[in-house]
């Protein structure tokens, strides 16, 4: 299909997802933002938080860690630590790691040395929750 752009899923371990879509939507550390076909070429970084990719008119939801997205007019590769489906989060083992990374920093000041990387645990956490919510 003439719309339709090549996404690219990759974590240090595999290639996640490699198919065209339709759109992508990317949670940016400058703010959310949306890719279609012919998109302007541009290199950023990725934040935590939720991707999600139109294909065939369904979406799909994945929970990305930290990394880097290269776009170009008809692909989009997207370079993370970590990235799962939503229907693949074990939602009790996020659950577990939401409390644990609230009770440890309920134990923290912002300036103890593990204070910015609990906060990222618990944000992780709390991305895969609401992520596995959307199967």
């Amino acid at each position: 299909m003439a719309d339709e752009l090549m996404l690219e899923i990759v974590t240090p371990e595999k290639m996640v997802f490699s198919d065209n879509i339709e759109e992508v939507t990317i949670p940016g550390t400058e703010g959310e933002f949306g890719v279609l076909r012919g998109h302007e070429a541009f290199l950023t970084s990725v934040d935590i938080g939720e991707l999600n990719y139109i294909k065939d008119g369904k979406k799909t939801y994945y929970s990305v860690n930290t990394g880097y997205a290269e776009v170009t007019g008809s692909k989009v590769t997207i370079l993370i630590e970590t990235a799962e489906r939503s229907d693949h989060i074990d939602k009790e083992r996020a659950a577990k790691a939401k409390d644990n990374a609230e009770s440890r920093l309920g134990q923290m000041t912002k300036e103890d040395v593990e204070y910015e990387r609990m906060r990222a645990a618990l944000t992780r956490a709390i991305t895969r929750l609401s992520v596995a919510e959307k199967q």
